[in-house]
């Protein structure tokens, strides 16, 4: 009876199966925070650069981007240009630079809208031709760092858009 009454109120060894019980939790707290800090810093990447991007098309002459016949046009080869930008931060020769992203996973959609007359009188755009809005989108695969060992696994993708008017510069 001396022997069941020491061995239940034995305190040896009770934090170690505290720690066994409370180690799953935080490991899955621990994972899902860096995973979702990663997610969170993949968005931020690809809308910095269609942002980036959008930015470098608006800068260009209305002759490359604009609206004369009423339909909307943009110059391929900025087109090119502007998805150049976006994938690396610079105009050409250079590898993809932004988050390990690879150009064949990636896809960008580079389009003009052109503004009707009464849209561009009410603004700061008072001019007889509108100013086209260059809207540049991307859509990629999330890399996940742990394979879902988190919360946020491969199977989601990261989406941005921008718009910028063009300047005509």
């Amino acid at each position: 009876m001396m022997m069941v009454r020491q061995f239940i109120q034995c305190q040896r060894g009770a934090a170690a199966a505290e720690m066994a019980l409370v180690a799953p939790l935080a490991l899955l707290l621990f994972f899902s925070a860096v995973e979702t800090g990663h997610y969170f810093y993949s968005q931020h990447q690809l809308v910095k650069a269609v942002r980036d991007g959008a930015r470098f098309g608006a800068r260009h002459s209305f002759d490359d981007v604009n609206c004369r016949s009423g339909t909307p046009f943009i110059a391929t080869d900025l087109q090119t240009d502007i998805r150049s930008v976006a994938l690396t931060g610079q105009l050409s020769g250079a590898n993809e630079t932004r988050s390990g992203w690879d150009s064949s996973e990636i896809s960008f959609a580079v389009t003009v809208t052109c503004p009707s007359v009464a849209e561009a009188t009410t603004g700061i755009y008072e001019a007889a031709e509108p100013a086209p809005v260059i809207n540049v989108a991307a859509t990629i695969g999330y890399n996940s760092l742990f394979n879902g060992l988190g919360i946020i696994s491969d199977s989601y993708d990261l989406n941005a858009s921008q718009q910028a008017s063009a300047m005509g510069i």
